[in-house]
């Protein structure tokens, strides 16, 4: 499932590009977001997992954040080197080529819906290894469309005229937040929000800031 969801986004990383490099312009909620998660960070390299062409690691960048884009798909990072001055590279979110509390803090937009119940366990604790103690991680997912509740799973075979194999998970706000803090995140802040209409999918979505505990700690 790794590689195909490698394989997929590879074909439409540049068509991507085009088409959602400058969303966030289109998405104040999701500025604001950013914005307050780059309040919370106290120094030192934050990793945008995830990053797609790397909008949203500019507009990290763009707030004072030392960021470096991580990618499952090789032609996004080569994207987010053409399009930015950030740095980025190929990685699994569930196995990161990062040391243990190497990070300042973390976004993940978008990103955690391709993975099944079980790999994003995997994730949610690499994310915690990954960051400092009281660390501030950002996380985004779908929740629900007219065609999928909660629990639901879209598979996409073609996107952009390209032959793909992809499934879009659709999660339960209240599941993840305890999946999180079994993986030693703490909830810090929660906005559940609708689509914003003729920017993006029509889905209902949820975000999640989070704080890393430290061990020993609520």
């Amino acid at each position: 499932m790794t590689d195909q969801t490698r394989r997929s986004y590879d074909l439409v990383a540049d068509r991507y590009a085009e088409e959602l490099g400058d969303e966030l312009r289109h998405k104040p909620l999701d500025r604001a977001l950013l914005d307050a998660f780059a309040e919370f960070v106290q120094g030192g390299t934050v990793a945008d997992i995830g990053c797609g062409p790397g909008q949203v690691a500019a507009h990290l960048a763009t707030r004072g954040l030392q960021v470096v884009g991580l990618d499952l798909s090789t032609s996004m990072c080569d994207a987010v080197r053409r399009r930015t001055s950030l740095p980025a590279c190929a990685a699994d979110m569930t196995a990161l080529p990062v040391r243990a509390e190497g990070l300042a803090g973390l976004v993940c937009l978008y990103a955690t819906i391709h993975l099944d119940d079980g790999r994003r366990a995997v994730a949610y604790r690499e994310f915690a290894r990954v960051l400092r103690p009281g660390a501030p991680a950002l996380l985004s997912f779908h929740v629900s469309d007219a065609d999928f509740p909660a629990g639901g799973v879209k598979t996409l075979d073609t996107w952009w005229d390209h032959d793909v194999a992809l499934d879009f998970r659709f999660l339960d706000p209240d599941t993840e937040i305890s999946a999180l803090r079994t993986a030693g995140f703490a909830l810090v802040a929660r906005l559940d929000r609708g689509p914003h209409a003729g920017v993006e999918h029509p889905s209902e979505r949820c975000s999640l800031l989070l704080r890393r505990t430290a061990i020993g700690q609520p």
